[in-house]
């Protein structure tokens, strides 16, 4: 018998085109004689909406410009599944799902709301829990519990937004910290939106009005001297790494804008490091991810400092799923393909 398998993506989220692009890759590389896919669509003003058509159509976000059936997870132990309306005679009908899938990057979707849904239908769902999913999100609380496991995480200090917040004097206390250049972003949110990377005080004047219109909370970090390597994690208790990549790019920092153009970027995997480099990351890589209570899948990115220290940058417990992205990519080094990686999220997210 198949698994009926709910796919939810778009979202309230400053990355809903980034849903939408991973999840159309997910859906095109979901095995048939396996699953039953289910398309929840949820648009960014919050409507949850099944979609029965094409992943191209997702993929350019024409999806929703047609009349779709609104939908609701029950919360009931009536059954473990959807509701579907139909608006035009006030009938509904139920439709029974065994696991859910959120393709949710971001705010209110990467962040444990979408977790704490679907922990409270009961359905099993792939990644982590509400509780991690929240604490990995928060840049504050992700340095808290990795600096007290152990784990080197860059110099940092949080602000509140606040009419009363003295931007001069706390300019002066973090350059007193730290020097320039320092990094400000908000605590909450993913795709480097929001961030800006600091010389002076215009430049910290600018930027953390900037971070504070995604975010009522900063974190304002110290540049780390270095590049950006990430690696690859998957499993629940015995756990599999994948490769380590490497960001060479000539901007000041992996924008949002390379991210997804690398018109200044290259993403090298495996990285150009030692081997005793890669063996160490592997392993920041996987206590990071039990620190933090992950489970499912999450991506670790790490810096390599000019003495060749490995330093946490965070952790994306939703990571880019589109078939370029560097999740799948680093697991398709050690041997995972794409369909056996959709496979093996939902086995862990059923074991649970």
């Amino acid at each position: 018998m198949k698994t009926k398998l709910a796919i939810l993506f778009g979202g309230k989220s400053d990355e809903y085109s980034v849903s939408l692009h991973s999840a159309a890759a997910i859906i095109k590389n979901v095995p048939e004689e396996l699953f039953d896919a289910i398309l929840i669509g949820i648009t960014q003003e919050g409507k949850w909406l099944l979609y029965e058509g094409s992943a191209d159509e997702i993929n350019d976000d024409t999806w929703h410009k047609e009349n779709l059936s609104p939908v609701l997870l029950n919360m009931g132990d009536d059954f473990k599944g959807l509701i579907r309306l139909n608006e035009k005679d006030n009938t509904f009908e139920r439709i029974e799902i065994d696991c859910i899938f959120p393709v949710l990057h971001g705010r209110n979707g990467e962040d444990g709301t979408i977790q704490g849904l679907c922990q409270m239908t009961g359905i099993p769902f792939v990644g982590c829990d509400m509780t991690s999913s929240a604490v990995c999100m928060d840049k504050e609380f992700t340095h808290v519990i990795c600096e007290a496991a152990g784990i080197k995480t860059a110099p940092f200090v949080s602000a509140v937004s606040s009419n009363k917040l003295n931007i001069k004097g706390l300019y002066d206390e973090v350059v007193e910290k730290f020097s320039t250049p320092i990094f400000i972003k908000p605590a909450n949110n993913g795709s480097s939106i929001g961030i800006s990377k600091i010389r002076n005080y215009e430049e910290f004047e600018r930027g953390i009005m900037e971070a504070f219109q995604f975010d009522n909370k900063v974190v304002i970090e110290k540049g780390i001297d270095g590049f950006e390597i990430g690696c690859a994690v998957i499993g629940n208790e015995n756990l599999i790494i994948g490769e380590v990549d490497e960001i060479d790019t000539k901007n000041d920092f992996f924008d949002y804008v390379e991210k997804y153009s690398q018109h200044n970027s290259k993403i090298h995997c495996p990285a150009r490091i030692s081997d005793e480099l890669k063996a160490e990351a592997k392993r920041i890589a996987e206590k990071t991810y039990r620190a933090l209570g992950c489970k499912g899948l999450s991506r670790v990115d790490m810096f390599v400092t000019t003495d060749n220290t490995i330093i946490l940058n965070e952790i994306n417990t939703i990571p880019g799923l589109t078939d370029l992205s560097r999740y799948p990519s680093m697991l398709r080094k050690i041997g995972i393909e794409y369909k056996d990686l959709i496979v093996k999220l939902v086995e862990l997210a059923m074991e649970q």
